[in-house]
């Protein structure tokens, strides 16, 4: 129960971070969420930085990565947990893996969403 409070936590956390760079930042005007992408690199350098120091040093424990890197880092965008995937599969030499995953992942992303908004009319 303690770890699914550290992930609530976290995760709400960075989803309100993500909701306030997104307010300051997108504009629909000029196409580009940049607020989104903002989140995005933000949240992938955040999660390499976490995971990397967890690894590194050991110093952090369980319910600290939980809460960092799950929790903030999954509330504050997915995509930060999607590019550590990614690097672990290439460090690991999983370079099919690796294709399939990440093609697979924006196709059926993409995919999803358009069938979503076609279900929503």
């Amino acid at each position: 129960m303690k770890q699914i409070l550290l992930v609530f936590i976290g995760g709400g956390f960075g989803s309100v971070l993500r909701f306030f760079i997104g307010k300051f930042l997108n504009n629909p005007q000029n196409g580009i969420p940049y607020g989104t992408f903002a989140a995005n690199i933000i949240g992938s350098l955040l999660i390499g930085v976490i995971l990397g120091f967890a690894a590194k040093n050991d110093t952090l424990s369980s319910n600290q990565t939980l809460l960092l890197a799950t929790g903030f880092c999954g509330g504050f965008t997915t995509f930060s947990t999607f590019a550590y995937e990614n690097h672990v599969l290439l460090k690991s030499g999983d370079f099919m893996s690796f294709a399939i995953y990440t093609i697979a992942s924006f196709v059926l992303g993409f995919l999803a969403v358009f069938f979503g908004m076609y279900l929503a009319k």
